[in-house]
């Protein structure tokens, strides 16, 4: 017996297969420069993780590494990702939605998994990854696009109970609350925070009644506090954090922090020249991860920053659009989801480059598109695939065809 997958490619190449001719036009529109503007991020984040790496294996730890074995991974990472995006976006935004429950309970199950003993990989005392031999699998990620597809479907599903508390949040606020318990346990609070902001986005954009929104942030942050509170080594990190050029701090807890300042610093108005960062010998750590951004600010200045940020702010800013589109032709779903995967990115690029200019606390959360890492570069490529395919979808719609 033949495999059959559960739903049907769609697309032009599908309809041009099958003589369909519903269609207004035999071409293919998507948004050009959506594209371009991800594949751009990708290359540079390359371009730059081979700097910030490229003396990595001068240390012990890395000893056995070559000089181009960070940039040969990225490369493997992107070219993979983007074969994955193609896949994606020939999937139904339907499709997406049938099975976002599933897609959430199979994300839980991922990271309920990567804490059994011998099977999450740890990695400087945090258990993230599974290791699948050929690829460290990071569940956190996975969950990211989960809770922006069922976020979006959920408030679909519930939009006449969401002025309700029992019926409207509190059965959303019990699934992130289970994700959040699991995250704690790796840990993992800047994946969580970025949960939180995606389904709470989801669910104001979808209409949640705004004084129990008012509410229900506010014991976010009182949870948020007593979780840095009672934890020893996230207080300190915060007093750290307020005080990092005091001598105990700068040489501890904010050590990589003053070491991002001082590379931002030396970058100035257009950097010291692209290889020639002094912060990325052994000064600053994870410098091709975490702090690409202080890698960047050094060797290409505020100019290149600026070009950074203007770049993720587009992307954001078309998201919503595509999101804003949707939902005025009454495709709800794809457009809250449209709009969370905006939320998604632009709150975890926000997080990242606060951390790396010292006005966030350190947390261990990836630049977007660019930062060194298999899963981070997959599952962002996914949920842009996503999006292009919902603006696809909506061009369809408008010009009266059939997605």
């Amino acid at each position: 017996m033949a495999f059959q997958f559960p739903f049907k490619f769609a697309g032009p190449a599908s309809d041009a297969l099958s003589g369909d001719r519903t269609r207004p036009s035999k071409m293919m529109e998507y948004d050009q420069l959506l594209v371009w503007v991800t594949v751009l991020l990708m290359l540079f984040g390359m371009v730059m993780v081979y700097s910030a790496s490229i003396a990595l294996p001068d240390s012990p730890k890395y000893a056995n590494y070559k000089t181009t074995y960070f940039l040969q991974r990225q490369a493997i990472f992107i070219m993979v990702s983007m074969l994955a995006g193609f896949f994606v976006f020939r999937i139904p935004v339907t499709v997406w939605q049938r099975y976002a429950s599933t897609l959430f309970v199979g994300s839980l199950a991922l990271l309920a998994l990567v804490l059994v003993p011998h099977v999450g990989f740890s990695v400087n005392g945090a258990q993230r990854w599974l290791d699948l031999k050929f690829f460290k699998l990071q569940p956190s990620e996975v969950m990211k696009i989960a809770a922006v597809l069922y976020a979006a479907d959920y408030t679909v599903r519930k939009q006449e109970y969401m002025h309700k508390l029992t019926k409207g949040f509190l059965p959303m606020a019990g699934a992130i609350g289970l994700v959040g318990l699991l995250l704690l346990l790796e840990p993992d609070l800047g994946a969580f925070g970025v949960i939180v902001c995606i389904a709470m986005g989801i669910l104001f954009l979808g209409g949640i009644n705004a004084v129990w929104f008012g509410g229900i942030g506010a014991l976010l942050v009182t949870i948020f506090g007593a979780i840095i509170f009672f934890s020893p080594f996230r207080r300190a990190r915060m007093f750290a954090y307020l005080n990092p050029w005091e001598e105990g701090n700068s040489l501890d807890k904010a050590y990589q922090l003053t070491h991002s300042l001082i590379a931002f610093g030396r970058g100035e108005w257009f950097g010291v020249g692209l290889g020639a960062s002094v912060e990325k010998l052994h000064y600053l750590p994870e410098a091709h991860t975490d702090f690409l951004m202080a890698v960047i600010g050094e060797e290409l200045g505020l100019a290149g920053v600026v070009v950074v940020i203007a770049m993720f702010y587009w992307l954001v800013k078309r998201a919503f659009d595509i999101g804003r589109q949707a939902i005025a032709i009454d495709q709800t779903f794809a457009g809250l989801a449209a709009k969370g995967i905006g939320i998604w990115i632009g709150v975890q690029t926000f997080i990242n480059m606060g951390v790396n200019l010292g006005l966030l606390p350190t947390k261990g959360l990836t630049l977007p598109l660019m930062s060194y890492g298999g899963s981070g570069v997959l599952i962002n490529c996914v949920g842009l695939a996503i999006l292009l395919r919902i603006d696809y979808e909506n061009r369809v719609l408008m010009r009266g065809g059939r997605p």
